[in-house]
């Protein structure tokens, strides 16, 4: 079974910026793509930003209008969300997600489409 570790989260000022960092490991080596969810207290969890095996494929919540990026590094295994220009809405718990894949371009976007999670990570956005 996959370990998935997430690690950046804390406490930021709106305006502020955080780099949220997933590190996978997998003793078969299976490929995977990658997600990050989010979920506010009393909220459903939803997906913030998915990306392929290769990185070609990359979806993002529309209501982030750009302030969040999903990028890999397929050679450290890691994957990272930067996220800028935060709100107060921002607040949630951020978990990081596998779903095998080794498809160049598919992503997933809803959380029972991934068997392999993290423990999440608090990022608090003060105004």
């Amino acid at each position: 079974q996959v370990q998935v570790v997430e690690s950046g989260g804390g406490l930021v000022q709106a305006g502020g910026s955080l780099r949220l960092s997933c590190a996978a490991s997998d003793r078969t080596f299976s490929r995977y793509a990658m997600g990050w969810f989010r979920q506010a207290l009393g909220k459903e969890r939803e997906c913030v930003a998915a990306i392929s095996w290769s990185g070609f494929g990359r979806y993002y919540l529309d209501s982030l209008k750009g302030r969040f990026t999903i990028s890999r590094d397929n050679a450290k295994n890691t994957v990272y969300l930067q996220m800028n220009s935060l709100k107060p809405e921002d607040t949630a718990v951020y978990y990081c997600a596998a779903a095998a894949s080794d498809n160049d371009y598919y992503y997933y976007t809803e959380s029972d489409e991934y068997l392999y999670w993290g423990q999440g990570t608090q990022v608090t956005v003060s105004s």
